[in-house]
């Protein structure tokens, strides 16, 4: 599935438009602490946020995420469009929330990429 698709699965608006909107996405995360973004996510993925700041974008680009999905109609900061822009990272605003979206994603037949984060006796591990 590539990111145009999900645009439309998901009554996205796309916020920079100069975007690549072909990368065929593999997954999907949603998170807020971008900790556990960077800890748990496999490239590819796409990342459902309710944050709007320049630092999800710094994330994403790091941890090689095809594009940043924020849920419940937010819309980002300007240095966020422009970081966002200069990177080459869809930046998407969705009407629906985090759980709706995650489920919509997952039936139309995305994994999860997120990597569980349990030390060897199955505990929370936290850096």
């Amino acid at each position: 599935m590539n990111i145009k698709q999900i645009i439309k699965m998901i009554d996205g608006k796309l916020i920079n438009q100069s975007a690549d909107l072909n990368r065929v996405v593999k997954g999907g995360c949603g998170a807020d602490l971008m900790s556990d973004v960077l800890a748990s996510i496999q490239p590819d993925a796409v990342l459902l946020t309710g944050l709007c700041n320049p630092q999800v974008i710094r994330t994403a680009q790091m941890a090689d995420v095809a594009a940043v999905i924020l849920v419940r109609g937010k819309q980002p900061h300007p240095e966020t469009i422009d970081l966002a822009e200069r990177e080459g990272i869809p930046l998407i605003s969705s009407p629906y929330g985090m759980f709706e979206l995650c489920g919509r994603l997952y039936e139309a037949g995305l994994q999860s990429l997120e990597l569980p984060l349990l030390d060897e006796n199955g505990y929370y591990t936290e850096d």
